[in-house]
């Protein structure tokens, strides 16, 4: 019990934020992370290496998110405060308005690449476990939403570019 509440303690933020992010508010992050927590504290002892508990218990919450939207039957969306609850609450709102709208022209498993990544501090080997893919198609997946993104920007009025 002790060595699985140090773990958890060690990630929960970072599960929050992924939660928050993929079922865009607050309750459901928290209910997710709960059962998520319950169901990792459960299956604990089974875990052979327990280095491997940061990919491990993500995992489960990926499912678990993913289990909830399906029950929804909705798509995911980005929530307009997703940015501060990621830990970037001084950007200006202009700034995150921007990023949230180029976020959403992405498909949903890409923006979880692509905010894995730049909110979690994620590598491409890291999330190709997480998500059980190949490590190469995470790369592909991730340049092709960069690109993406790319080509949105390039869209954009001169007047309305993000400013770094």
């Amino acid at each position: 019990m002790e060595r699985f509440m140090e773990l958890y303690s060690e990630v929960y933020r970072d599960l929050y934020r992924l939660a928050y992010y993929y079922l865009g508010n607050a309750e459901d992050a928290e209910d997710a992370v709960q059962d998520t927590a319950l169901a990792a504290y459960e299956h604990f002892p089974g875990l052979k290496q327990k280095a491997s508990f940061r990919p491990w218990i993500f995992r489960i919450l990926v499912n678990h998110c993913r289990r909830c939207l399906k029950k929804r039957k909705r798509t995911m969306y980005v929530p307009e405060d997703a940015l501060e609850v990621c830990g970037l609450e001084t950007a200006d709102l202009s700034l995150q308005t921007q990023v949230l709208e180029l976020l959403s022209v992405l498909k949903e498993e890409e923006r979880l690449i692509v905010v894995l990544t730049v909110f979690g501090g994620y590598k491409g080997q890291e999330i190709a476990r997480l998500l059980k893919k190949k490590h190469s198609t995470i790369r592909s997946k991730y340049r092709r939403a960069l690109k993406k993104l790319e080509q949105e920007l390039s869209k954009e009025p001169k007047g309305k570019e993000m400013r770094r």
